[in-house]
């Protein structure tokens, strides 16, 4: 039997190169190794002002995107978080044993609650419990997911381990997935920061809807550190982002890379880069305008995932209740 892996991402912001090289790539592989389920986690945005409408349409623009990716849902299993209710009834139940100061700890909130500390809403501190329960539910043995993601499946594994002294064996106490290369891909105006689909400024990111001309120009304007010599070093992590994006669309190592561009500047480097995206995101841009003119079809994949997702979820909620006693 194979092992199962669960991961998910908010429809939120502009998906972008680092959401595909961290994840969704690597999802494509991964569904023809495990049991995979994949879920578009609509309750974590909530906790992200928004509109109604705007959620709507980025959750069926999420759904394209895994479909145009290569997700298949005859090898794996995606679907709307909260079009399965046992999601936020697991979640309950958990903050019933999460301790707050655990919750605290976690980088993202710390972070967050810095910025706007009166503004925080109580969805943000318990982010990690969701996450918790969308995991667990499922059985999950691991989870693929980005560096800054780890912390809290640390927090789900905390939990299942608490649960199951507590109540007797009940949760797999899930392991972590991450490839490392592309576990960090880093914005192309500040590659101090992480790539992120929520920045103020387009020339953060270079998003899978991008134009050709958009993308040239990106990679274009993206930032350099001094000196003009192609050669990967952490020390200088404008060059090095640059070289890990090459790396990840090429498959050539960073000593492949430094041998090519021997004697060449950071315009020659920079303009292949820029082609070596396009030709990889072109197909998936083709898709994504294909479905999102057939919005009929992405209903009823995501109708069929939650109705199965429904039935191995509710497998686990009903044994949690009888274990905690709930009748």
């Amino acid at each position: 039997m194979k092992k199962r892996i669960f991961s998910g991402i908010r429809p939120t912001g502009s998906i972008h190169i680092g959401n595909y090289l961290g994840a969704l790539k690597n999802w494509t592989e991964l569904q023809n190794k495990y049991d995979s389920i994949f879920c578009i986690v609509d309750l974590h945005a909530l906790t992200t002002p928004t509109t109604a409408k705007n959620l709507q349409e980025k959750i069926f623009d999420l759904a394209a995107v895994y479909l145009s990716v290569g997700l298949d849902p005859k090898k794996c299993l995606f679907f709307v978080q909260s079009h399965v209710p046992a999601h936020a009834e697991l979640t309950w139940l958990l903050n019933t044993i999460a301790k707050i100061p655990e919750l605290e700890r976690m980088i993202q909130f710390k972070e967050k609650s810095k910025e706007r500390r009166s503004n925080v809403n109580a969805g943000l501190l318990d982010y990690p419990v969701l996450m918790a329960a969308d995991i667990l539910l499922y059985q999950t043995d691991a989870v693929p997911v980005g560096e800054d993601q780890k912390q809290h499946v640390e927090i789900a594994r905390t939990l299942a381990k608490r649960f199951n002294k507590n109540y007797g064996r009940t949760f797999n106490v899930p392991q972590v997935i991450i490839k490392k290369e592309s576990a960090r891909i880093m914005a192309l105006d500040n590659p101090e920061k992480k790539m992120s689909k929520s920045a103020s400024s387009p020339y953060n990111y270079i998003a899978l809807t991008d134009s050709s001309d958009a993308i040239r120009e990106k990679i274009k304007r993206a930032v350099t550190d001094s000196g003009t010599e192609i050669k990967y070093s952490p020390a200088r992590p404008a060059i090095a982002n640059l070289m890990n994006i090459y790396h990840c669309f090429s498959g050539l190592t960073f000593e492949k890379i430094e041998q090519k561009y021997q004697g060449k500047g950071y315009a020659d480097f920079k303009s292949d880069l820029a082609e070596l995206i396009i030709a990889e995101l072109k197909p998936i841009r083709r898709k994504i305008k294909e479905l999102k003119n057939n919005p009929a079809q992405i209903k009823k994949i995501l109708d069929q995932g939650a109705k199965d997702a429904r039935i191995i979820a509710q497998k686990t909620l009903q044994e949690v209740k009888k274990k905690m006693g709930l009748i």
